[in-house]
């Protein structure tokens, strides 16, 4: 039953059975009984049946003493005791019980899809076969280890093994409004790349996130810094640097090719500037702006650069019943790279409206662009654009779970033709998952 709480889930009762049999333990030792010994015993019954009357001047006398308060008023509750030996033996159990139980939860996504041909997926998540595919079965743990630093992490489970998506301490309570993050992370740029699938919108992920960065998206091993800024309104500045290998994460720098650190120029530098604008109660808008250089393995001193805009525009009425939502997602990237004696440009991006018109029914549509680009070396036969416009329609049972079916028509030009997808997908969640960021 301990699962339906809050914060608790997958926690065995063995621990509480081991706090109640310490509890047991110091309630008998001899320093328990030496605390206890000073609390006088109750009067029986019957002894308090004897005593005698008051007389009408001693309950003057009494009220005297008490000021105006009548004697049948209840009495303040004393103060409480100063811990003693037994209260620091139990304070100090349950903290160290708390640290065993960190926050864990299981998010499982899997998916049934057709596709009229090849599909072309890009996402290392997404549904990409017709039949069956197990997305992933994600475990996120989370903790404070003491009142400097929390840890978070994200492993991934798939039917091929086992991955570390995201595990990294963050800084608790650095002055000046400062907070830095140390680990594997995924960079702070734009919209949809720091988030997980749990929180997308559609199934797969979009088109040029998978081209630009990876099939994990943009991820690596680094340092991150951000700061709040004293400004009137909502303004996040944050700067991160992380490996520039890995074909998964890190696909316009060296990935595939990783060639090591040997300058602080070998590393990938990410910024983003975010600010936030509650118009009113109901209406609220997210910007951001981002950009992320590094080196290339194309040439000696060969760089990339990308760039990128996102817009995040949430109506909420605070007075629908249906806890009706829509919202509004823009993001554009913009991507140069030095090769020998050429530098390649390419573009990309997509538009996503969704409506949560009930409680647990939501619709969603989304169109996608991403350019082409002729002797391209990570994609030689991407030279043309690629439109691709999808559909949603999900479910929520509960907070905890969701049904997704999706529709695809995606139409690489540089392709025999489009490809038609239909998807269904399963999410569940179990555990102890909090609320995701705006």
């Amino acid at each position: 039953m301990f699962d339906n709480f809050k914060g608790t889930g997958h926690r065995s009762v063995l621990p509480l059975a081991a706090a109640l049999a310490a509890a047991q333990g110091i309630a008998q030792s001899p320093a328990w009984a030496a605390e206890t010994a000073t609390v006088a015993p109750a009067r029986p019954a019957a002894e308090a049946d004897a005593l005698p009357e008051l007389s009408p001047e001693e309950l003057q006398a009494i009220q005297a003493a008490f000021g105006d308060q009548p004697p049948d008023a209840t009495p303040a509750p004393p103060p409480p005791p100063a811990p003693g030996p037994a209260t620091g033996a139990l304070n100090a159990l349950a903290s160290t019980l708390q640290s065993m139980n960190p926050d864990l939860s299981f998010i499982l996504d899997a998916a049934l899809g057709y596709f009229s041909d090849t599909p072309r997926q890009t996402g290392g998540h997404d549904p990409n076969r017709t039949g069956f595919t197990f997305q992933q079965l994600e475990l996120a743990v989370s903790a404070s280890v003491d009142p400097f630093l929390r840890f978070d992490a994200n492993i991934v489970l798939s039917q091929f093994g086992l991955e570390v998506e995201e595990a990294y301490a963050t800084s608790l309570g650095l002055p000046a409004q400062l907070q830095l993050r140390a680990g594997q992370f995924l960079t702070p740029f734009g919209r949809q790349n720091p988030t997980h699938p749990h929180t997308w919108s559609f199934m797969d992920q979009p088109l040029v996130l998978g081209k630009f960065f990876g099939s994990e998206g943009s991820r690596g091993l680094g340092l991150e810094g951000s700061w709040l800024t004293p400004l009137p309104w909502y303004v996040e500045l944050e700067l991160a640097a992380n490996e520039a290998g890995g074909a998964c994460c890190a696909r316009s720098f060296f990935g595939a090719q990783d060639l090591g650190v040997r300058t602080p120029a070998d590393f990938v530098y990410t910024g983003r500037v975010e600010q936030f604008f509650p118009f009113d109660d109901d209406w609220s808008l997210l910007f951001g702006v981002s950009g992320q250089l590094g080196p290339n393995p194309t040439g000696n001193g060969n760089r990339t650069g990308i760039y990128g805009v996102d817009l995040y525009l949430r109506y909420r009425p605070v007075d629908s019943t249906l806890r009706s939502t829509v919202t509004l997602t823009v993001e554009g990237l913009y991507r140069t790279r030095q090769v020998p004696d050429d530098r390649l440009v390419d573009v990309g991006g997509y538009a996503q409206l969704v409506w949560e018109f009930a409680l647990q029914w939501a619709l969603g549509a989304r169109y996608e662009y991403v350019g082409g680009v002729a002797n391209d070396p990570l994609d030689l036969d991407w030279d043309r654009a690629r439109h691709r416009v999808s559909l949603q329609a999900t479910y929520y049972p509960s907070h905890f779970s969701r049904v997704r079916i999706q529709g695809n028509y995606d139409d690489p030009l540089y392709a025999d033709g489009p490809i038609w997808a239909a998807l269904i997908n399963l999410e569940i969640v179990v555990g102890a998952h909090g609320s995701h960021a705006f």
